[in-house]
């Protein structure tokens, strides 16, 4: 069985559809509904832009090779119609765990209550239960159990250049104030309505990072903040180790390194190698960083 079209739009809407390549907060690069190169059907690279219909043909294309086929596995014992298993391949899109879900074998027994129950349970991440799992975990079991299909926003007027920016994923009051405080702290004017961010703090930072320039904070433009949150404190674990804190600080003598202790000069070794582990993977955050003084040194570090 295939997923429908109300099936594959109603996923679009909850993964997002991002049409110029970004990196995810695990620095993979990512374009489209979330789709990496493991996905089999595209190899996201930097500048890379796709059409809204090539989004959606990539889409198809991986999820009849990579998560069609599971849920098929999974579910043919209860015989399932177009919107149960259109639930199921978006849950099994989600987290990959069509195969040992207990909704699944509720489902077939035909137990809507449990099902549901089931369903629910999945809307932990890192350990937390996150509102917007909760809100999805929802919908997926209305869908499953209802045939209920959540249809997607349609596009709406470009955001002013002056006035708030549009919010296209649903955050809960904690995630937004975060994602405002770490614009500020990246020094971007975020404006004094603390419910609100500047659409032009979010044209900034989407200058910056080589993002599609729109006034919305998006997937593409909230996992590149994400990086950037992550560079800032692992450089700033990083820093004491490499004696950048302003203590200790070698005052004469042409060895930064003499009368440390073997022991020392290793773990200062080891340290620096860390440092430019670290400035590796967040190449993409230095690039932002030189970006208007240097821009081409800003294009290398984020060609690769």
């Amino acid at each position: 069985m295939d997923i429908s079209e109300p099936g594959i739009a109603m996923l679009e809407a909850e993964e997002g559809v991002v049409l110029r390549a970004y990196r995810c907060p695990a620095g993979v690069w990512t374009i489209g509904a979330g789709l990496t190169a493991a996905s089999g059907v595209v190899t996201p690279r930097a500048g890379m832009v796709i059409t809204p219909v090539e989004a959606s043909a990539l889409l198809a294309k991986a999820l009849e090779k990579n998560y069609e086929p599971a849920v098929d596995r999974a579910m043919w014992p209860g015989r399932p119609v177009q919107h149960e298993f259109d639930a199921g391949v978006m849950f099994h899109f989600n987290t990959g765990a069509i195969k040992r879900a207990s909704w699944v074998r509720a489902w077939i027994r035909d137990n809507a209550d449990a099902a549901r129950r089931g369903l629910m349970a999945w809307n932990k991440g890192g350990g937390k239960v996150l509102p917007g799992l909760v809100k999805r975990r929802k919908r997926e079991a209305d869908l499953l159990l209802k045939g209920v299909y959540t249809p997607g926003k349609a596009r709406r007027a470009a955001v002013p250049a002056h006035g708030p920016a549009r919010i296209a994923l649903p955050l809960s009051a904690a995630e937004f104030s975060a994602a405002r405080a770490a614009l500020a702290g990246l020094g971007y004017a975020v404006g004094t309505d603390p419910i609100r961010i500047t659409a032009q703090a979010v044209r900034s930072f989407q200058r910056d990072h080589d993002l599609t320039i729109d006034g919305i904070l998006g997937r593409a433009t909230l996992s590149t903040l994400q990086r950037r949150i992550d560079a800032r404190r692992k450089t700033a674990v990083a820093a004491p180790a490499l004696g950048l804190t302003g203590a200790g600080t070698a005052t004469g003598g042409t060895d930064a390194l003499a009368g440390v202790p073997l022991s020392g000069a290793v773990l200062l070794g080891l340290a620096v190698l860390w440092a430019g582990w670290l400035a590796f993977q967040y190449r993409d955050a230095i690039a932002a960083t030189v970006q208007r003084r240097l821009p081409r040194l800003a294009r290398i570090l984020r060609s690769f």
